[in-house]
């Protein structure tokens, strides 16, 4: 997958590209019908099948003093978009002057000029240009001048029996209440934290409960705090182990952290990861953070998370199919 920062000059084979426009965090499983809609018009055709997105998300320019709330920082998202094996991904810089652009002006300078593309796909409820001032309808006007179709793809239901549809802003809201399964569910793979180990003030070790510490980044949703079962991923030269594990989110209230943090203690593993880079994916939350009356009390309440945290994996159906893809499988009735 090619990787531009720039919406001209195109290079010539990427010339009369499909593209998927949208900021698509999360890559949940609506974002991923909108691209397999793009990647079956560029098969049709035998066109280079693309994305165009923008970096920061939008919301940040607008509305700087928001909370974390990205799900897939840029890093993760080009991880997970390599893994569907896009040909292209056209990554702009949103500031004041793209914000500002007109609609119509988007429409002719990034699109038919610079990107020179054939076909867009977007959602429905697409909007673009200065204050939001196109929809789907004007796209498809400048399409049919500019010489570039247009295909708009529905809301997709998610799995189950609720009238729910595929939601970044759904997905978000399952994670800050504890809920990474039916988050699972909607992203089509399990949230993850990611980041380098740095060192802590190593009371896990003193405990007998070693973790592997990573900081949250400063953009990076903040789920509920609490206990959570985990798998971890080390790369290594072979390829990517995951092992189980148990970890702690949040501020640990014994100690009173002045930033979140998540502490990650692997189950059955011996080494030092230091500086190496971890993925950490929520499989499902334990229980919330809370104080206890002494060290041998918080002890014997980290024993048995760690024993709920092993049954619980052990039982994990997908673990034998998604290490070897970030996507989990769909299951019958998920849609």
């Amino acid at each position: 997958m090619r990787l531009l920062r720039h919406h001209a000059p195109t290079p010539a084979a990427l010339h009369g590209a499909v593209v998927a426009i949208g900021n698509f965090d999360g890559i949940h499983r609506g974002h991923r019908r909108l691209l397999e809609q793009a990647q079956a018009v560029a098969r049709e055709t035998g066109a280079p099948w693309a994305m165009l997105t923008f970096e920061p998300h939008p919301r940040r320019l607008f509305a700087p003093d928001l909370p974390p709330f990205r799900l897939t920082p840029f890093r993760v998202k080009v991880r997970l978009l390599q893994a569907l094996g896009l040909d292209a991904l056209w990554v702009l810089r949103f500031d004041r002057t793209l914000a500002g652009l007109p609609a119509e002006a988007f429409a002719e300078r990034v699109l038919a000029e610079g990107l020179g593309a054939r076909h867009v796909v977007v959602g429905e409820n697409f909007r673009f240009g200065h204050r939001r001032g196109g929809d789907v309808a004007l796209l498809r006007t400048l399409g049919e001048r500019l010489g570039f179709g247009v295909t708009a793809v529905g809301m997709a239901a998610a799995p189950g029996q609720s009238s729910e549809v595929y939601s970044s802003s759904l997905v978000r809201d399952y994670l800050r209440d504890g809920n990474p399964t039916r988050a699972a569910l909607l992203l089509g793979r399990y949230w993850e934290i990611e980041g380098r180990v740095q060192h802590g003030a190593k009371r896990g070790r003193e405990l007998g409960f070693p973790t592997a510490n990573l900081a949250l980044g400063r953009d990076t949703l903040r789920p509920a705090f609490g206990i959570y079962a985990v798998r971890a991923a080390i790369e290594e030269r072979d390829g990517t182990r995951w092992l189980p594990g148990v970890a702690n989110l949040g501020i640990s209230p014994m100690f009173d952290y002045a930033e979140p943090l998540l502490e990650v203690h692997l189950l059955d593993f011996a080494g030092d990861l230091y500086g190496r880079h971890l993925r950490v994916a929520l499989i499902d939350y334990l229980r919330a953070e809370q104080r206890f009356d002494d060290l041998e009390a918080l002890k014997a309440q980290m024993a048995e998370d760690l024993r709920r945290a092993r049954a619980t994996l052990a039982w994990e159906d997908w673990q034998e199919a998604w290490p070897t893809s970030p996507f989990l499988p769909l299951r019958p009735g998920e849609g």
